[in-house]
């Protein structure tokens, strides 16, 4: 099964590592889109249907958290899974991440094999090539 997918970070050279580390998980991508913050992000969800959305936390305009708060409080947004990919190293961030519906964090930097424990389970997959 092939999967689409979201990447929200305000740095593009980020967002592409994240990109590579995907097409690196054997998870088939049907489609992965860029947004450099929530506000870019949720004009892409307008358009696009995504299966995962990975996000920054710490972004200009509209950041990680107000963004997550914005998906949980839209009906055709909400069954979305988001894992959150940040340098935000407090575990009370992480925390109120996923108290508002994250359902994974992965600290930057960070090891492909560590972006795959988290990405695979979130997408129902128990393995990928």
């Amino acid at each position: 099964m092939a999967f689409r997918f979201l990447i929200v970070d305000d740095s593009a050279a980020m967002r592409a590592v994240v990109h590579r580390v995907l097409t690196m998980t054997g998870v088939e991508i049907a489609g992965c889109w860029e947004a450099a913050n929530g506000e870019e992000a949720l004009a892409v969800l307008a358009g696009q249907k995504v299966d995962l959305i990975l996000t920054d936390i710490n972004m200009p305009r509209m950041d990680g958290e107000q963004f997550v708060a914005k998906l949980v409080a839209t009906e055709e947004l909400r069954g979305i899974p988001v894992l959150v990919v940040s340098s935000a190293q407090t575990e009370m961030r992480a925390m109120r991440m996923m108290a508002l519906g994250a359902r994974g964090f992965v600290k930057k930097p960070f090891l492909p094999e560590t972006l795959r424990e988290q990405l695979l389970p979130l997408l129902g997959v128990s393995h990928a090539a």
